[in-house]
């Protein structure tokens, strides 16, 4: 009897700093690392998303832009913070389903970090030069075999969603296209305007201006559900591919080992302001819609990403740092 009550005794010792650090947290102001420069659609989601959240938590954000390394500097810096909960990466589909398929990085997008929560998704959209004679996907589809060798698409650069989600296309097609990378997507949809390519799989909110201009025409979307925005363009599974599901996502992340009552309550705050509508009308000028998770659903949609990312880099002979 009395071994067990000191048991139950130390136990409850060690549970008192924990309690008592989850209860007085935050203390202080915490740091939040965006892995892209300032300015840019992945900031104004940040700042957006902290704005109300420090609020939520009593205590501000500091939004640190650490854009060095196409994002490899921010998780590394992420991951070699105390794991205190006053230092925060907002990683998305590059940092943490991308780049690691596709080259080597001293960091693990899955044991280096504890997972906090999604914000949001926005999906890819498989567009077309509107002087391409294609009316839907099928179309378009039959319009590249005719022509092998012949027509060219754009990407974000080589490893990029928008490079890989088109890889994924042409392996379940068997049909080619020449993968012309660009640096940004905003060059490569300025060359598909322009002609010289004919093809491309932009995220939405850089796609939308073009395609309500008519001088780009959307065929399908990536994501499991149509968008609100192109309610009357198909998914990708509706119209006969599965696995095109992949979204470029926006998420919350910490160095590996923090506190599971912080996190909680990191998690549980950071759901309660994405989904406020306010919030919604907000992320929508980015096409992004609000995906709360729990840490635990948002820990296997990483590990499902890179996964998913390097069974095709693989099949796909990508590897950029060979």
């Amino acid at each position: 009897m009395k071994r067990r009550h000191l048991l139950q005794a130390a136990g409850a010792t060690l549970a008192v700093p924990q309690l008592a650090l989850a209860q007085s947290y935050p203390a202080k102001a915490m740091r939040y690392i965006v892995p892209v420069a300032a300015g840019g659609g992945s900031d104004m989601i940040a700042r957006v998303v902290t704005e109300r959240w420090g609020k939520a938590l009593g205590q501000g954000f500091v939004v640190d832009n650490q854009s060095g390394g196409g994002g490899v500097v921010a998780c590394q810096l992420t991951a070699r913070a105390p794991a205190d909960g006053y230092t925060l990466l907002q990683g998305y589909v590059a940092t943490h389903g991308t780049t690691p398929a596709t080259r080597r990085v001293n960091y693990d997008a899955v044991t280096d970090f504890t997972p906090i929560g999604m914000i949001g998704a926005t999906p890819n959209v498989l567009a077309i030069n509107a002087n391409v004679p294609a009316r839907d996907i099928k179309e378009f589809i039959d319009y590249v075999k005719r022509q092998p060798g012949k027509l060219s698409y754009g990407s974000a650069g080589q490893g990029s969603l928008t490079h890989l989600t088109m890889e994924l296309l042409k392996q379940e097609t068997g049909m080619f296209l020449l993968h012309i990378p660009y640096r940004g997507i905003a060059p490569a949809i300025n060359d598909l305007l322009g002609g010289q390519t004919q093809a491309i799989f932009p995220g939405l909110a850089a796609a939308l201006p073009h395609l309500r201009s008519g001088r780009m025409r959307a065929l399908a979307v990536t994501g499991r559900q149509r968008s609100p925005q192109l309610k009357d363009v198909p998914t990708m599974e509706e119209v006969g591919f599965k696995g095109f599901d992949a979204m470029q996502w926006y998420g919350v992340v910490g160095p590996a080992g923090m506190p599971p009552d912080i996190v909680r309550r990191l998690n549980e705050t950071q759901i309660a302001v994405l989904k406020a509508p306010e919030l919604a009308e907000k992320l929508s000028g980015e096409a992004v819609e609000p995906w709360p998770m729990t840490p635990e659903q948002f820990g296997q949609y990483i590990k499902a990403d890179v996964a998913r990312w390097t069974a095709l880099a693989k099949a796909r002979n990508i590897r950029l740092d060979e």
